[in-house]
């Protein structure tokens, strides 16, 4: 059986309703997708869940407070892992904690 996972970045901009898409391989499927803030992640994210995803990385952007407002939306049984920088690039090297 394959996994079907997803994997929401924070761009500024990002419409999570059009903004994504899904990589096909023979053991994951992969849905990127992209939200301009936390509140939209927190919906793209119950998307994902609409959609079957059972598996669900954020971004480094994400701090620790934000990631644990995705894990609070979505369903227990859903996992939720986090890819993390000290400081991300794509943020002027600060975390999503100290931006929004």
């Amino acid at each position: 059986m394959k996994l079907e996972a997803g994997f929401i970045f924070l761009a500024d901009g990002a419409d999570f309703i059009h903004d994504y898409k899904t990589v096909h391989t023979d053991t994951v499927n992969l849905t990127a997708i992209g939200a301009k803030n936390y509140d939209d992640a927190v919906k793209a994210a119950k998307f994902l869940v609409s959609q079957g995803i059972k598996a669900i990385e954020l971004c480094g952007g994400f701090g620790i407070l934000r990631t644990a407002k995705i894990k609070e939306a979505v369903p227990n049984e859903i996992a939720i892992g986090v890819v993390r920088f000290d400081n991300h690039p794509g943020l002027d090297f600060q975390s999503g904690d100290q931006l929004f």
